[in-house]
Parts: C-alpha cells; structure tokens; sequence
C-alpha cells in the first residue's frame, strides 16, 4: 500500500487516552505514560498510534509522530461510509454502518475520535466484546482499510458497475426514470 505523505495534509490531533505505568525497581518506583493519539485531516485521510515516554508531553509527541507515518485513506461516500463492516482485533469487535444524513456519529471513546478525525459525519457503530480503548482503536483502524468503494468492488469481480446493487446507484437510477417519465410525458 502507498504511504501518504503527511506534510501535505492539514492534521489536527487529538489525544484519546493517557495511561499511567509504574514499575518498582531496588531503588523505588520508576514511572512512565503512554498516550493514544489520533490524527486526521476530516477529509478521508486517519492515523492512530500510541506512544511511551517518561512523561505525558513525550508520549504524545512520540504518538503524534508514529501516528503520522500510519496514515491511511479511508473511502467516503459522502458523509458516510460506503457499506456496514464488522471487525474483530483482539478481544474487540466493531461494527460499523453507513447512516443516512443528519444522523451524526453515533459512537463511543476511541471510535468516535477516529471517525470524526476521518471525516465521517454520519454514522452508526456497536463496540462488542472488549471495552478496551487501545483495542477498539486497532479494531476500527481496520475496519476503515476493509472499507472498499463499489467501483473497486466491481473492478475486483470483472463486472461493470451497472450490475452491482449500489444504494448510491439505486437513487441515481429512480432520479433518471423520473426524468425519462416526465420526458415522455407520463407522471
């Protein structure tokens, strides 16, 4: 898969969770953070990464950083996803819907914060199994890449576009008929 070059993105980022570790060692407790960041332009474009560091400052930059290089392009269609996904990572489990307009995100935690990071504004999802942040994190991470358009859909089966059940195209086609039946004078 291409790598996108962050620098040509506007990202904004986002800290979903900080997570406090301690280690005892001879000398006393040694302390460290971890930090799992979101970064996302809005327009399709989402990377997720944690990052450790002794302090909350460095895991986030470390987060930030490894976040950028794991960017991915998600496929919208329009302002939500182009078919329903279920994915299990770990002990998680997401489903993802398409929603129609108006309907919002419709999520909880770390999904949320990568949906919207990704650009999608309408959408339904249920966190099943594991309630863990980090997991479900992964999870939709991979339910975005198995996302996939009905043009690639088609191409993948060697058929033409027009013998896929599309909703998309299905409301494409009624809005031609209209046409053809006020053309001909029927309606």
């Amino acid at each position: 898969m291409r790598r996108i070059d962050p620098n040509t993105l506007e990202l904004e980022e986002r800290v979903v969770k900080t997570n406090k570790c301690q280690k005892t060692h001879k000398g006393g407790r040694t302390m460290s953070w971890n930090a799992l960041v979101v970064v996302g332009d809005g327009r399709g474009h989402v990377g997720v990464a944690i990052g450790k560091a002794r302090g909350i400052p460095d895991a986030i930059r470390k987060a930030s950083e490894a976040a950028k290089k794991s960017i991915i392009k998600v496929p919208l269609d329009g302002t939500t996803i182009p078919h329903p996904v279920l994915v299990t990572e770990g002990a998680s489990k997401v489903l993802l819907k398409p929603a129609s307009p108006g309907t919002g995100v419709v999520a909880g935690g770390s999904v949320r914060a990568i949906l919207e990071a990704a650009g999608v504004r309408d959408v339904l999802s249920k966190s099943l199994g594991s309630a863990s942040s980090i997991n479900n994190a992964w999870a939709t991470i991979k339910a975005l890449q198995s996302l996939r358009t009905p043009e690639e859909v088609a191409a993948l089966r060697g058929v033409p576009l027009s013998q896929l059940s599309v909703h998309r195209q299905a409301a494409g086609a009624q809005a031609e008929g209209s046409e053809e039946a006020s053309a001909n004078g029927e309606g």
